[in-house]
């Protein structure tokens, strides 16, 4: 995701004005070789505003992918009953009621992250798996850690589940890998085009031709009339012909095409706002032996956590979204609560440390409490060992700290260079007003000022506010020196809510160890 500085609003009224004269005298220099009847009387049926009679977003388990599960379902399952069995000389009820968990865990988790989906390679399918296996055990402990039952199971046991798991689950997923790739090369493929020569319509291309799960052979891209796509789209980054991505011709050979090569797929990589377009040419394939789909190109736009849904019968894109929400909610707040209160118990000598150096250094109270904005644009008070000497509070502007800054005292130094004075906001996790790994809380003077000059500031505030973050872990932490350094933070904090999963925050943890220490942390 790109951000940009806000533009200073203007008039205009005229420009669309101008522009929807333009789009309306587009469409009617824009047609196709069909019975003008039969073309009104479909249009007819287009127009209606009725929800459709069926659900639109199926879910079309292949009969693979319900193999693949069932596989997995058993190889963990005799997997976990066998080792019992072998330890124990039977099956303990503490042993069996963790079999039958672990495999309905293993089916609300692996739905949820997509591992039956099957529109990727084996390297990634492996690491999706190893993540989507590792949240099933990650859950499983922090629930035995809660209601300490732990300690009833082996953790020789535990551990040679974890890796055995994985170990035969990939085994099996290589397996049907290799299976259908020699269907694929047992099997004829559909020839596919793609209607659009912008960056999604090479990606498209590119992705669907690599795919082996795919029966389809994309044979190249087709150009919008010129006029048209200047005006419609605005992501077309080079229309010339390219060995990878052939450009077979415009809009008006699109039914010669269709004809020559035997085209059983059409995909649309067109804006939202090319609804005439797709409608006219998908009114005319509808005669041919073709299956038609549309990917609009709604990336330009600042999503976050979209995602695509239905209501009674009406499909839905949905644009921004927070992504804590139902089971991920429940996820992430086990996850802060129980790392929080692990974090406090390891850190408590060094918090009674910092205390007392903070007393005997300067004047003034240990915390230093601040307003800040959280989720939702709620505000709550974020604790931070104090770092500098108490001063008046000024115009109230909160002026960031910088290299060699007068008001930092010398234990304050300390415990800013090694982040120590971060700790105490683990108190903050366990209250609930932040979380371990998200965007980090700015003052509130400072959202007044970044939310008018960065697109989608505040979009951070979809989420609770973390200690730590992706945009931290990626050296944008301190002081931003100019509007570049804070839209590239934002960038990063979108980019998080968007991809969010309990891996993700493993990994931004694991990666903040070697983030403590840091030349900008003063």
């Amino acid at each position: 995701m790109s951000l940009a500085p806000r533009k200073r609003s203007v008039d205009t009224a005229s420009s669309e004005n101008e522009s929807e004269q333009r789009f309306r005298r587009i469409r009617k220099s824009f047609t196709f070789p069909e019975d003008s009847r039969r073309v009104a009387d479909r249009r007819g049926q287009a127009d209606r505003h009725e929800p459709l009679s069926r659900p639109i977003l199926q879910r079309r388990s292949s009969l693979f992918s319900t193999i693949q599960a069932l596989a997995d379902a058993v190889l963990v399952g005799g997997l976990a009953l066998g080792m019992s069995w072998l330890q124990f000389g039977g099956l303990p009820r503490e042993y069996l009621a963790l079999c039958v968990l672990l495999l309905m865990t293993m089916g609300i988790v692996y739905d949820r992250m997509g591992v039956y989906r099957n529109f990727r390679g084996i390297r990634s399918k492996s690491i999706l798996l190893l993540k989507a296996w590792s949240a099933v055990f990650g859950f499983l402990l922090s629930v035995g850690f809660l209601l300490k039952t732990s300690e009833f199971f082996s953790r020789q046991y535990l551990l040679l589940l974890y890796a055995g798991g994985y170990g035969l689950q990939l085994a099996a997923h290589w397996f049907g890998y290799q299976l259908v790739l020699k269907a694929r090369r047992n099997h004829d493929q559909k020839n596919a085009l793609v209607i659009g020569t912008g960056q999604l319509a090479r990606y498209l291309h590119e992705r669907i031709n690599r795919n082996p799960w795919l029966l389809e052979n994309v044979v190249g891209l087709i150009k919008a009339e010129k006029e048209y796509a200047e005006f419609m789209t605005s992501d077309i980054e080079n229309e010339k012909e390219t060995e990878s991505s052939p450009v077979l011709g415009d809009m008006e050979d699109v039914i010669r095409l269709v004809e020559e090569h035997e085209i059983r797929v059409v995909y649309f990589a067109v804006p939202l706002d090319s609804s005439p377009l797709v409608e006219k040419l998908y009114l005319n394939l509808l005669d041919k032996n073709v299956d038609v789909h549309w990917a609009p190109n709604i990336f330009g736009m600042n999503l976050v956590n979209y995602s695509v849904k239905e209501l009674s019968g009406v499909p839905i894109i949905t644009l921004s979204e927070s992504p804590i929400v139902g089971i991920n909610l429940v996820v992430k707040s086990i996850e802060d609560r129980v790392l929080a209160l692990f974090g406090l118990i390891l850190t408590s000598p060094i918090l009674l440390i910092a205390a007392i150096a903070i007393k005997l250094d300067s004047h003034g109270p240990v915390f230093f409490l601040q307003e800040r904005t959280g989720w939702d644009g709620r505000r709550f008070r974020i604790i931070k060992f104090r770092t500098m000497k108490v001063l008046d509070a000024g115009d109230g502007f909160v002026r960031q700290a910088t290299r060699d800054d007068p008001r930092i005292t010398r234990v304050g130094a300390i415990l800013r260079r090694t982040s120590i004075d971060e700790l105490p906001q683990l108190f903050n996790v366990l209250l609930g007003t932040m979380s371990l790994v998200g965007p980090r809380p700015h003052a509130v003077s400072h959202n007044l000022t970044y939310s008018e000059r960065i697109e989608a500031y505040l979009a951070r505030h979809r989420i609770k506010p973390g200690i730590t973050g992706l945009a931290q872990v990626r050296g944008y932490r301190g002081e931003t020196k100019d509007l570049t350094e804070m839209i590239k933070r934002v960038e990063s904090d979108l980019e998080y809510i968007n991809n969010w999963s309990l891996w993700l925050d493993i990994k931004i943890l694991f990666r903040t160890i070697f983030t403590l220490v840091h030349e900008k942390a003063y």
